[in-house]
């Protein structure tokens, strides 16, 4: 289907241009959200009619995106979760998460301007692009983590899921007894058993017959 962009659209094309699409995307996103008309004789003229309106509309909102884009570009929101061991989220962070949280920190986006592929489900930071409009894009980070403490430690760059081997190990019982003694019994003695009497030099007392 060919349809005329009423917007600057990534990797489509800029607004006015006449570009042909598949079906689906022209009936499922791009009509029904006013980013583009098919593409028909009536609608080029009424494009025409429309263009001055439109350029003016768009500036509009550019600036009070790009207003928005020096508050919030480069900001990072804690995100708790419950999650395992391994640090997978029991769930995941959605765009409809992501826009509920900029929400209560003042800032209003709508899902379709969270532009992530596939929901967040691990702990740890991650960056998430906002396109708050087609020609101001930013990017925020999420810190994705069980607690606020865990939060500050990942913010800090440490690994909280360190692989077992690397934790540290608490001895008890006889295990920290030996890792208290520098220098262990020599093999064959027995613990506990009487040390050799010291030698004098005085020769043994005959036997008596």
């Amino acid at each position: 289907m060919e349809v005329i962009l009423l917007e600057r659209v990534v990797k489509l094309g800029q607004m006015g241009e006449v570009v042909r699409v598949k079906d689906g995307y022209a009936r499922n996103f791009l009509l029904p959200t006013g980013k583009a008309l098919r593409a028909t004789k009536d609608n080029r003229a009424k494009f025409e009619t429309m263009k001055t309106q439109l350029e003016a509309r768009n500036l509009e909102l550019k600036s009070e995106a790009a207003k928005v884009s020096e508050k919030l570009d480069g900001q990072s929101f804690i995100v708790i979760r419950q999650a395992s061991e391994t640090g997978q989220l029991y769930g995941s962070v959605s765009p409809r998460d992501i826009v509920s949280i900029l929400g209560e920190g003042g800032f209003r986006v709508s899902r379709g301007q969270i532009s992530i592929s596939t929901p967040i489900k691990a702990i740890g930071l991650h960056r998430v692009p906002v396109a708050l409009h087609p020609e101001v894009e930013l990017t925020i980070t999420l810190n994705v983590a069980r607690s606020h403490d865990e939060a500050e430690r990942i913010a800090r760059g440490e690994n909280v899921l360190a692989p077992r081997d690397e934790r540290p190990v608490i001895l008890t019982g006889e295990a920290a007894a030996e890792e208290y003694f520098e220098t262990p019994p020599e093999h064959g003695e027995a613990e506990g058993a009487e040390a050799p009497a010291a030698e004098t030099g005085a020769p043994e007392a005959p036997a008596q017959e």
